[in-house]
């Protein structure tokens, strides 16, 4: 038996029925439509006055612009040295050279703990392929020759 919520009293109209989905992926709000109908045709124009109000000196303008030529990285490419990994023993010592780098300042904690993710994936995958290769050769053992 299911628990009466905790605010049904003061919840306006009926709530969702269970497994409701919601809103379709990719539908669009009204108010985005109406926005988008008001703009249709005019997005040359009002980026040419964004453009001549920064070159004019307003400060606003100019930081819109600069970000849309150029924006913030949300990551940055890592740079550090790690031994070959061809077997899942292989990881330990890249684990260790990456740990190693943390500790110099080569890399940061941040930057460490997203390649470790990509190790121990990558691990995990070489031991998926190991176990693959002992499971057929173990069949293969086992079934008899036809001779």
């Amino acid at each position: 038996m299911t628990q009466p919520r905790k605010n049904a009293p003061t919840t306006r109209g009926r709530p969702f029925e269970p497994g409701n989905p919601g809103r379709p992926k990719g539908a669009r709000h009204r108010t985005t439509l109406a926005i988008e109908a008001l703009l249709e045709g005019e997005h040359e124009k009002l980026t040419r006055k964004a453009v001549e109000l920064a070159l004019g000196g307003d400060t606003t303008a100019l930081r819109l612009c600069l970000e849309r030529l150029a924006p913030a990285r949300k990551d940055a490419p890592v740079s550090v040295e790690l031994p070959r990994i061809e077997k899942p023993a292989d990881a330990v010592a890249a684990s260790a050279a990456l740990i190693e780098a943390v500790s110099t300042g080569e890399i940061t904690p941040d930057e460490a703990g997203r390649v470790m993710t990509l190790l121990t994936a990558h691990r995990t995958i070489l031991e998926t392929a190991e176990l693959a290769a002992r499971i057929a050769a173990l069949e293969e053992a086992r079934t008899p020759r036809r001779s």
